[in-house]
């Protein structure tokens, strides 16, 4: 099982970026995969995730409006857009997989990857 973030990199408030989560190894479909961040000397925080039953998602209200995410189970990849980025948007993003339940708990996830380093200027 592997999963693989890209699309992260520097760029100013206000800016966009569309992060990607290529899965191998498992068929994704059905399961819930989530967004996770951590910042320097901060705990990983769950950021938005997406339901592997229906594709509901749920978001942390921090990014409610300008974070969506998305998923193309024949490509097996989940998409993160982040718009009206902030400084404080700032961190590793990681994804993450676990069956069917969209949750920002870090805990319920089976699956993860290494993570995609996003820094947004003042």
């Amino acid at each position: 099982v592997q999963l693989v973030e890209s699309g992260g990199g520097l760029v100013q408030s206000g800016g966009s970026l569309r992060l990607s989560c290529a899965m191998s190894g498992f068929t994704s479909n059905g399961y819930a995969i989530g967004w996770f961040r951590q910042a320097p000397g901060k705990e990983r925080e769950g950021v938005i995730c997406i339901s592997g039953r229906d594709g509901t998602t749920y978001s942390k209200d921090s990014v409610k409006g300008r974070f969506t995410v998305s998923r193309d189970n024949a490509k097996n990849r989940v998409y993160l857009q982040m718009n009206s980025l902030k400084p404080e948007d700032a961190g590793v993003y990681v994804c993450a997989a676990e069956w069917a339940t969209c949750t920002l708990a870090p805990t319920e996830y089976e699956y993860w990857g290494q993570g995609t380093q996003v820094t947004v200027s003042s």
